[in-house]
């Protein structure tokens, strides 16, 4: 009897316990119901039918307008979101700064290219021919005649000669007249059409001259073998001369959208710069794309700052070299300009927001271009500077020098000895301007590299993507005919041989773009080995290999 007793007293006290504990839960759910009616001001004051005939009574729209102006929100809720929003806002807004360091370097990079062409290259020729003359009268016949930065030098001074003998039948003024003849529509879509031409001439132009200096310096068994420097050299010539008309074309366009009454050609090309917003701004970039694509922005505002100084001197030939129509042709000239700018800060900034990119990756870009100059002051470099920029920028400064020199000569008459000595002090002046850019662009260079860590690549062999295929082919061909006596000691010499030498210091991880999916597996190309064999992981793609224009389409192959 005690037992049932205590029993049922033990029930009745887990019973009252489970209502005690849902009562709390049972008041918080009707207390947020009550909030959320609340906030709707639609609360139950007088509880049962009575409270709900009320609350029907107090439907109004005074009410609906006091609850929305009264009603709240805490952004500290959602704080990771408005911090990136915010940090996008300021990543914006240091755009502009960042690409104007990255795009002021490269034009003192391209300047110090182009100036080399007008003051060192006919230096360097002149000492070449000398030595190609001087040398078989010393009796060396041990040594070779012309080292092959020289026989370079010299086959750049003779494309530039005989170009420039073929430009000097080319008729500027019947030019200018056949073009101002068209109408507006048609000049617009012939200079879109020019700047599609010039790109893919670019693209492919520095191949061609690539093959020809290499053609003609490589190692050859037989003497036979030299005549096929003859068809490189013509078609380097060809390449060169065609690019040269077509950059005068375009020359002469923007020059009658400079002398219409109404500008509406001139507007109509500064609006065709807007166009280029669309055409990138909504295309997905990895850092590889978008410094290719700062590159050929670079070389394109150098490129329409050398146009700019071709029209000014048509034209003030024109007005007998007047001062005052220089301030007529003032306005045009700076409005081309903050056009050009502000369409690349918009690209870039919109460009970075959309892909998250971080503004200090043109820091990274600047070093990248710096390397470049550094490398190519080494002693065992293994191409010249000017060379170097043409590969990374697609800027070749033949066709536009030699469109300058063509224009300055036939508009600057030189008679008299005074003339000849004014010309001589300009060249003097061109030299000094070309050897004080030298050594500030070197130095700043040197600084950019320190600031990256990247010094440790300065001492290691250069990327050759021929000379890994060709050794992947050969390695490729043992893995495949390995004997089984053999099969002991090969992994060891597979992975001494097998795997490129890349550089090994931290600075492997600067600069490059994150890898794909792809590049979490670990793969193993050379010798086909399954897991339980040799594998390696295949390296990242360093902006300092890229060696591929922004023009094509901002590929990345």
């Amino acid at each position: 009897m005690a037992e049932s007793l205590s029993t049922g007293l033990g029930e009745e006290r887990e019973t009252e316990d489970r209502e005690r504990d849902k009562k709390p839960a049972t008041a918080a759910k009707n207390k947020e119901k009550d909030g959320v009616t609340e906030t709707l001001g639609f609360s139950d004051k007088n509880g049962g039918s009575r409270g709900k005939k009320s609350n029907l009574s107090d439907l109004s729209l005074v009410r609906f307008i006091t609850t929305e102006l009264t009603r709240g929100y805490f952004l500290e809720h959602n704080e990771a979101k408005y911090t990136e929003r915010r940090e996008r806002v300021y990543t914006c807004l240091r755009i502009p700064k960042e690409l104007e360091k990255l795009m002021t370097f490269g034009f003192f990079l391209c300047l110090d290219t182009f100036l080399y062409v007008f003051t060192l290259l006919p230096l360097r020729v002149i000492l070449a021919l000398l030595r190609l003359f001087t040398v078989p009268c010393c009796g060396l016949s041990g040594s070779r005649l012309l080292q092959p930065a020289q026989v370079c030098d010299v086959l750049k001074g003779f494309i530039m000669v005989l170009c420039y003998s073929m430009m000097s039948y080319v008729d500027y003024a019947m030019m200018y007249h056949l073009i101002r003849g068209q109408s507006v529509i048609k000049l617009y879509i012939i200079y879109n059409m020019l700047e599609v031409a010039d790109r893919l001439f670019s693209s492919f132009g520095q191949d061609i001259l690539d093959a020809l200096y290499w053609t003609a310096t490589e190692p050859k068994e037989k003497k036979r073998a030299h005549i096929g420097v003859i068809p490189h050299f013509l078609m380097a010539v060809l390449y060169v001369f065609l690019h040269a008309i077509l950059i005068m074309v375009q020359a002469t366009t923007l020059n009658v959208a400079f002398n219409s009454h109404n500008k509406s050609l001139l507007t109509i090309m500064m609006s065709n710069n807007f166009v280029e917003i669309k055409g990138s701004v909504f295309k997905k970039f990895e850092k590889n794309n978008l410094f290719q694509m700062s590159n050929s922005d670079i070389k394109e505002r150098f490129t329409n700052y050398i146009l700019l100084l071709i029209v000014c001197l048509r034209n003030m030939e024109q007005f007998s070299w007047n001062a005052d129509h220089l301030w007529v042709l003032f306005p045009d000239v700076v409005m081309v300009i903050a056009s050009e700018v502000a369409v690349d800060v918009v690209k870039h900034a919109f460009i970075t927001k959309f892909n998250d990119i971080s503004a200090d990756v043109y820091g990274e870009y600047r070093a990248s271009l710096a390397f470049d100059l550094v490398s190519s002051r080494q002693k065992n470099a293994y191409t010249d500077y000017s060379d170097s920029v043409s590969r990374r920028m697609g800027f070749i400064p033949l066709p536009l020098a030699l469109l300058l020199i063509r224009v300055v000569t036939s508009s600057v008459k030189i008679q008299g000895s005074l003339s000849f000595m004014c010309v001589l002090l300009f060249y003097l002046g061109m030299i000094t301007l070309k050897v004080l850019n030298s050594i500030v662009l070197l130095g700043t260079s040197c600084t950019f590299v320190k600031e990256a860590n990247m010094e440790e690549k300065l001492f290691d062999p250069p990327p050759s993507v021929a000379s890994s295929r060709a050794n992947s082919r050969a390695h490729r061909t043992k893995h495949v005919h390995i004997s089984p006596q053999q099969g002991s000691s090969v992994p060891t010499n597979t992975a001494e041989n097998a795997a490129p030498s890349f550089p090994k210091s931290d600075s492997d991880t600067f600069l490059t773009t994150p890898d794909e999916e792809d590049d979490d597996k670990i793969i193993n190309a050379d010798t086909g080995l399954e897991d339980g064999g040799l594998t390696h992981r295949p390296p990242k793609k360093d902006l300092l290999e890229i060696d591929r224009f922004t023009i094509c389409g901002n590929r990345i192959d």
